[in-house]
């Protein structure tokens, strides 16, 4: 069994599926920005036991990196290594931008938008989708103010959260109105090889907010 989930948005998003087809055979999808490590292990339990599974069956995990928040990013990816550690299967990451892009049903280029909160904006711009549904990601991920990559997402349909909250600011002539990352599409990604795999590992955009010490200051006037 594959295991599928993404908490780099205000989604708790998991699912458990085929990992030949990707076909879904548990999900489960809870918005609250606040209550990710409350709703993610429950949710995972849930999934196995609609499907009659127990952990032991899994296969393989997979895991959306953001970007993201960190605080709901790392439970996602903490939680996915080290399931993947106990079980001792493998792990994979893939960006949730391109996850939320694979939604998407329209058949020409799009973007995607989510909100990085401090009022911007995650960002990446697709190609129109393969044969198989996959999209070529041309620019991105990046993070700015909305109205600085207004002129960059012009005339695009735009997928995700940030197109709600700054559609304004975007100068948005059309969205797909998907706010967050599927774990049921992430799953289906993965098990045909239509989204690129990546390490499980935290996609940060910004710089830390805070810096390796410089060591003792000393307490003398000087």
């Amino acid at each position: 069994m594959l295991l599928a989930f993404d908490t780099s948005s205000a989604a708790v998003t998991v699912a458990l599926a085929d990992p030949v087809t990707g076909a879904t055979v548990a999900s489960s999808s809870t918005v609250d920005a606040l209550r990710h490590g409350e709703l993610l292990a429950p949710a995972i339990e849930q999934a196995l036991a609609a499907a009659g599974a127990t952990p032991r069956d899994l296969t393989k995990i997979a895991v959306g990196v953001g970007p993201g928040p960190f605080t709901g990013l790392r439970v996602g990816l903490v939680t996915a290594r080290t399931m993947g550690e106990v079980l001792g299967v493998e792990v994979v990451g893939v960006c949730s931008l391109d996850v939320l892009a694979r939604q998407s049903s329209l058949q020409l280029p799009v973007a995607v938008a989510t909100d990085a909160r401090r009022k911007e904006i995650y960002w990446a711009l697709y190609d129109g989708p393969a044969a198989d549904g996959s999209r070529r990601r041309l620019e991105g991920p990046a993070v700015d103010k909305p109205a600085d990559v207004a002129h960059v997402l012009a005339g695009l349909p735009v997928i995700g959260r940030g197109a709600v909250l700054y559609g304004e600011a975007l100068g948005l002539e059309t969205s797909d109105v998907i706010e967050y990352p599927s774990a049921e599409v992430l799953a289906l990604g993965v098990a045909t090889g239509t989204l690129p795999i990546v390490a499980p590992d935290p996609l940060y955009l910004r710089r830390p907010d805070v810096t390796m010490s410089g060591g003792p200051k000393s307490v003398l006037p000087k």
